[in-house]
């Protein structure tokens, strides 16, 4: 088997697998980062984006000047508290995210990274959310500039199958490189997993959480949770494997790139983003806006609580709207649905207060941007056997799910009437972290630290609870830092 070196082995290209390599070779380490897809970003460049830190120069821009890591920390206690999660996080993990979170957000300005906002999303008791500006491909595009630029030797198309064990300790990696070759990617001083969540793996979805959990595609279908079973199998643990975000119904995305997709990640793009939000009339802004709202954001529950109808593939409505619709949806024919509006619904999904899909303190969207943005999922006809039709529904079982009334007791009945959808439930990810130290190192069985093994990002939550916007984010950026750091600094083999 063909053997290479290197101090640092990085298993996963997102976020924090970029971070972990950057701060590794900054350390002076020799990296290799393994990417199993054939580009990087991971579930990062796909998400939102959203940044939550209290201590910004965003925030003190906008007059907050008294904002505390210790105010954030109780505050993502709150969220725990919500959920009556409080005995599942891990606290230490927490303190660290808290701590780091502000730096580490200079640290991505100063290598390229725009930012606009902060938002308050409550119960944070200060705006600390920030969004990336234009758009979350900025995170892996810039941090691989400057992994490049430290040398990190970056190999995609690269799936990693097998940690070696060599004297007590992990040596390295096995994986099958581009040509399908399998190699030894030997680290003289540590691997670290940051490969993501097991969101994409049916296997762990189905042992940790649940059947339903394991039939839902997931939003990142990649995340097979690879990093997860190669732990698992020396010695490793997961926990909080159960608490997953899904199944979420989301419009299904669009087969073209949509406009804010198109726009290069470029720093002077971010500014000038961040200008025209600032200065420009919102006639220009507001398109830019909607092909985000409307491609990666779901429908909002209001629309059942007006009246609209959740059907299947053969136009049959099925469960109960108000009670978790997206469990019921997954069981579907191809997990599809359609939601149904008649006339005088649809005329009030078009301004406040019935918005169909909301980025919280950015923008809504109403009936008109669907039809203008995603006109691939939006149908409207005269006539239900005509909707029916443009569905390739039976028109008969359509007709009498929309006139049954559903939950709400409101027949769907006056034309003419429109349809969105695809609607598909997804997994978009999953808590279940590795058991890791307060250093990152991953656990083992007898409770001690696996030598020669860390983890960062997902792979690497250890138990800490990331509730509301922008903390999964800063967390794979802190901890891909910091267990870059250790690896680095660790004993070499």
């Amino acid at each position: 088997m063909n053997e290479q070196r290197a101090d640092v082995i990085v298993l996963g290209g997102g976020g924090s697998g970029l971070a972990a390599a950057s701060e590794a070779a900054r350390a002076g380490a020799k990296v290799i980062l393994l990417e199993k897809n054939p580009k990087l970003g991971g579930s990062t460049g796909w998400s939102v984006g959203s940044y939550s830190a209290a201590g910004t120069p965003h925030q003190k821009r906008a007059g907050i000047l008294n904002d505390t890591p210790d105010m954030h920390f109780e505050d993502l206690g709150k969220f725990t508290a919500a959920l009556g999660l409080e005995s599942r996080d891990n606290l230490a993990l927490r303190r660290i995210l808290v701590d780091n979170s502000a730096e580490t957000f200079q640290w991505l300005m100063d290598n390229g990274v725009v930012f606009m906002g902060p938002a308050l999303e409550p119960p944070h008791r200060h705006p600390r959310m920030h969004n990336v500006v234009p758009g979350s491909k900025s995170y892996p595009y810039h941090i691989a500039r400057l992994c490049r630029g430290l040398g990190v030797d970056i190999r995609l198309s690269t799936r990693a199958t097998k940690l070696r064990m060599e004297d007590a300790r992990v040596s390295g990696v096995e994986a099958i490189d581009a040509n399908g070759e399998t190699c030894f990617y030997r680290a003289n001083r540590g691997v670290v997993i940051t490969s993501g969540d097991f969101s994409g793996g049916r296997e762990l979805k189905a042992r940790y959480a649940s059947a339903i959990a394991a039939d839902s595609t997931a939003v990142n279908i990649t995340n097979t949770g690879d990093g997860h079973s190669m732990a698992l199998a020396v010695g490793a643990s997961i926990m909080n494997g159960d608490l997953v975000h899904g199944p979420i119904m989301r419009f299904v995305p669009p087969v073209n790139p949509t406009l804010i997709s198109r726009l290069p990640p470029y720093t002077w793009v971010g500014h000038l983003a961040t200008f025209a939000m600032a200065h420009a009339p919102k006639a220009l802004i507001r398109p830019v806006l909607m092909s985000f709202i409307t491609t990666a954001l779901g429908p909002d529950p209001g629309l059942f609580k007006a009246g609209g109808a959740l059907v299947n593939r053969r136009g049959v409505r099925f469960g109960n709207e108000f009670e978790k619709p997206a469990l019921s949806l997954a069981a579907q024919p191809d997990g599809v649905g359609y939601i149904v509006l008649d006339s005088s619904m649809a005329a009030k999904f078009t301004e406040w207060p019935h918005f169909v899909s909301t980025a919280p303190n950015v923008a809504h969207a109403y009936l008109p941007d669907y039809k203008s943005s995603r006109r691939d999922m939006y149908h409207e006809a005269a006539t239900v056997t005509e909707l029916a039709t443009l569905l390739g529904m039976d028109a008969a079982s359509l007709e009498a799910s929309l006139a049954s009334g559903g939950p709400s007791g409101i027949a769907v009945s006056k034309p003419p009437f429109v349809a969105l959808g695809p609607v598909k439930s997804y997994m978009v990810l999953t808590d279940g972290g590795l058991k890791v130290s307060e250093r990152h190192e991953v656990i083992g069985a007898d409770d001690r630290p696996i030598p020669g093994l860390f983890a960062a990002g997902s792979a690497g939550q250890g138990g800490v609870l990331l509730y509301g916007h922008g903390h999964h984010i800063g967390w794979a950026f802190v901890s891909g830092r910091r267990a870059g750091q250790h690896a680095a600094a660790a004993p070499a083999a």
